[in-house]
Formats: C-alpha cells, sequence, structure tokens
C-alpha cells in the first residue's frame, strides 16, 4: 500500500499557451478528457498568472486529486495523486495511463508527450539518485533495518533482484548482488597482496576487508568512524563480510573504531607504513570546482595516505560514475598537483546496485608503471602457458604497460576487470596467439556501497 503519484507532461507550441484565454482553453480541453477517465471530477481550485501561467486542482469524490499547470512557454504537467491499499486495484493502470496520455496529445495536438511510470511513494524506500543525480527505482520489497548513527542515517532494504542494500543518508551503498566492484578497486588477478601490509579508510561494510584476507597479507588495518554501520552490516549482509566484523582485532587484522584522519596522523608519528592504503571513503564530489568540505577532505586523505605508503606502495581508490566526466576532470587536475607527483592508472566496471559504470583509480609515486592505462571490465578470453616475463588477459579494448611477472602459470582472473600487461613490447606475442582460451566468468555476486563522509 503506497499513495500513487502518475505524471503527465506534454510539450505545446507556445502559440497556443501565450495568453490567459488560449491557457483557459487548454484547461478545457484537458478536463474533458480526464472526465473520460475520471467521470465524477471537479474543480476545486483554479488560479491564472500571467507571470506563471494557469494552475487548477481537480479531485473526484476528495480522494483522486489531479493537479494541472500550464505554462506561457508551452510546458504542461498533469498530476494524478490517490492512495491505493493493499489488495486494490490501480485507479490508473499502465495500459489506461497510455491511453489517456495518447487522448489528451491527440486532443491537445501536443508536440511531444509522456506518461512517467507510476511513483509509488510513503511505504517503503525506492527512489535513490544516480551518481549524476538521475532518478533510479529499484524493486524494494522491505525494509530491514533503520536506525541514525551520530553521523549518518543507516538502512537496510530488501530488493528482489539485489538482495539486502546497504544505503546510508539516502544513497545506496552495497547489496547483496554481485563483487565486482570490490574485485575492481582492489585490482584482484592483477595485484599482489600475499605477505602485505595494507591499511582500508572505511570500508564500514567489511566487504573489502573480507575478500582482502582472502589474499594472504600479511595484516589488515581498517580505520571506521561508524560502529553501527558495522554492527548493520555483520547482522544483514554477512554474506558478503563473512564474520570479520564480529571481532575487532585477531592476528590477521584490527579493526579500529574512530576518524580515520586521526589514526593516519597517529601512523605517521609513528613511522608506520603500508604497501597498500584503501580510500573506501566519500565519492568524488559533483562540484563545479575542487572547493568545500569534501574537495579538503579528499587532499586531506591524499595527503596522509602518502606520506603511509612504502616507496613502492599503492593508494586505490573509487572514483564516482563514468557519466560524471567534469568531476572526474576535476578530481584527476588535483591527482595531477599532489607532491610528490603521483602517476595514476584506471579501471571501470558496471556496478549492477549503481545500475551504472563505475570509474576506479589507482596512485603510485613508484616509477615501475610508465603509462596511464585504463581498463574494461568484461574479459574475453586469457592467455596459456604465458612466458615468463609475460601476463596477458585479452578484453574488447586492450591497453598494455609493462609489467615483470615470474610465473610461467596459466593466469585466470576472478573478476572481471582486466587488463593487459606485456613485458617490453607492444605486441601481442605471435607464439601465444593461437594459445587463447575461452574465459569462464568466475563471477560471485556482491556490490559496492559509497562510504558517507564521516572521517
Amino acid at each position: 500500500m503506497a499513495a500513487q503519484t502518475i505524471l503527465f507532461d506534454f510539450t505545446l507550441d507556445a502559440g497556443k499557451t501565450a495568453t490567459s484565454i488560449q491557457r483557459q482553453e487548454v484547461a478545457r480541453i484537458v478536463r474533458n478528457e480526464l472526465e473520460h477517465v475520471f467521470t465524477q471530477l471537479e474543480l476545486a481550485y483554479s488560479m491564472e498568472s500571467m507571470d506563471n501561467g494557469y494552475f487548477s486542482v481537480l479531485h473526484e469524490n476528495k480522494d483522486t486529486i489531479i493537479t494541472c499547470r500550464i505554462f506561457q512557454q508551452g510546458l504542461l504537467t498533469i498530476n494524478v495523486e490517490y492512495y491505493l491499499a493493499a489488495g486494490k486495484e490501480p485507479v490508473l493502470s499502465l495500459d489506461k495511463g497510455k491511453r489517456l496520455e495518447n487522448a489528451l496529445a491527440k486532443s491537445l495536438q501536443a508536440l511531444s508527450g509522456q506518461k512517467i511510470p507510476t511513483l509509488k511513494r510513503g511505504d517503503v524506500a525506492r527512489y535513490y539518485p544516480s551518481s549524476d543525480e538521475r532518478i533510479i527505482e529499484y524493486d524494494i520489497d522491505t525494509l530491514v533495518y533503520e536506525a541514525r548513527s551520530p553521523f549518518q542515517k543507516i538502512q537496510i532494504l530488501h530488493s528482489k533482484t539485489l538482495g539486502n542494500m546497504l544505503i546510508l543518508d539516502e544513497l545506496q551503498n552495497i547489496a547483496e548482488s554481485d563483487l565486482i566492484y570490490t574485485e575492481t578497486l582492489m585490482g584482484r588477478g592483477i595485484e599482489n597482496y600475499e605477505g602485505k601490509e595494507i591499511c582500508i579508510l572505511g570500508g564500514g561494510d567489511g566487504a573489502l576487508l573480507y575478500e582482502l584476507l582472502k589474499e594472504k597479507p600479511k595484516h589488515v588495518v581498517m580505520l571506521e568512524i561508524d560502529e553501527l554501520v558495522m554492527q548493520a552490516c555483520n547482522k544483514y549482509l554477512n554474506s558478503i563480510c563473512g564474520d570479520v566484523l564480529e571481532k575487532r582485532k585477531t592476528d590477521q587484522y584490527e579493526i579500529i573504531v574512530g576518524d580515520c584522519v586521526d589514526y593516519m596522523k597517529k601512523f605517521i608519528a609513528e613511522g608506520r607504513k603500508f604497501d597498500y592504503v584503501f580510500g573506501d571513503l566519500t565519492d568524488i564530489p559533483i562540484s563545479d570546482a575542487p572547493i568545500g568540505e569534501c574537495w579538503d577532505f579528499i587532499r586531506t586523505i591524499f595527503e596522509h595516505s602518502f606520506q603511509l605508503l612504502k616507496p613502492d606502495g599503492k593508494y586505490l581508490t573509487h572514483g564516482n560514475g563514468t557519466s560524471c566526466l567534469e568531476s572526474l576532470q576535476l578530481f584527476e587536475e588535483q591527482l595531477r598537483l599532489l607532491k610528490p607527483k603521483v602517476k595514476f592508472t584506471t579501471t571501470k566496471a558496471f556496478v549492477p546496485s549503481f545500475m551504472e559504470e563505475w570509474l576506479f583509480y589507482q596512485l603510485t609515486t613508484s616509477t615501475n608503471l610508465t603509462t596511464t592505462a585504463t581498463t574494461t571490465t568484461t574479459p574475453t578470453s586469457c592467455i596459456q602457458n604465458a612466458t615468463s616475463n609475460t601476463q596477458i588477459v585479452l578484453t574488447p579494448t586492450i591497453q598494455i604497460y609493462p609489467l615483470e611477472l615470474s610465473t610461467k602459470e596459466p593466469l585466470l582472473l576472478h573478476s572481471y576487470t582486466v587488463i593487459l600487461h606485456a613485458a617490453k613490447t607492444q605486441q601481442l606475442p605471435q607464439n601465444l596467439q593461437n594459445n587463447i582460451l575461452p574465459l569462464k566468468k568466475q563471477r560471485k555476486k556482491r556490490v559496492h556501497y559509497h562510504h558517507a563522509l564521516v572521517s
């Protein structure tokens, strides 16, 4: 049960809505067509303004409310709203709504028209923004958990296709739907974490920590400010975090609850160094300029992270949706301003719970990488019997940069995140061209979340 909101939008010839008399005629046509569907329609209120056009409120039995607005520029909007009780049929079904839109468009001789799918409001939250602030509707059917910590609003909702889904401050974060976000962030199959020391900034859902521990690192420390997020994920999202949030300290890892910046300063003072630092914190802000609290926070994280990295260490982080070109460009401009100079590569993956493609960054001050490369996330094949200095995975679009390898074993990547590495060559070795085998999908299911700016 929920309030149902149906929206109709029409573009008319502006010459037909320029005067009050013309708008009154449009309103008459609209009401005539509406009365074929809502037979007991009554006018409750109307208003006319030279600056703002025509506005009216109609109702059927004071139950279904319809608002109509006619702008002098030629735009007509009609909003239908009513309450639909459980088990009841909708007043305006999809097909009925399409027929009404078609009738209105013909009678008004509209240049264009659209019926927007019914918005369901009030029972469970199901609408969330994409990275560039488009509306996405999820198939949410249950509110599993809701609480407010000192830092943010925390919700776990159940999606029919994505499973349980973590929402922080009205932003979708992670769901039980796919692993590709975490594997792309960590570069599984590309980075070697065995025996390494790792620091995670944020990561309160436990997913990154859980996956990293499978790679046999020497030790992982995770800095997360929100204890309540970890408690909620441990109970309702343990399919993606295992049991790593059950304890705060083991021989393999330590979870420190607190402001990550404070603990980074402490580690710097102690001279502590890491092979990898993960920034699983705020997304790149959507803004026109790199100013404000979020950008200051990002610059602080950069500054402290590179003081914590070993000379050949890496900083790995997520960016934003690939459609946010201006913000990604601002972010990369900030990377180029860092001192000492850093080099970065990018990878991208389509994340089902985001319903869009996401960009990830790998930063290093090392001279090992000589080319900035971009990887895709749909591998089609891999090379068997690779030579001792070559690791090759084919993608629909191939990028190459040097990498020294010691293994002679066939390489099977665990995720969709792939890149072509070939030492001292820009050509696919001739002796390997006939040794391409299909790469079977080995992907488990799980997704990413946007960590709120709380540190």
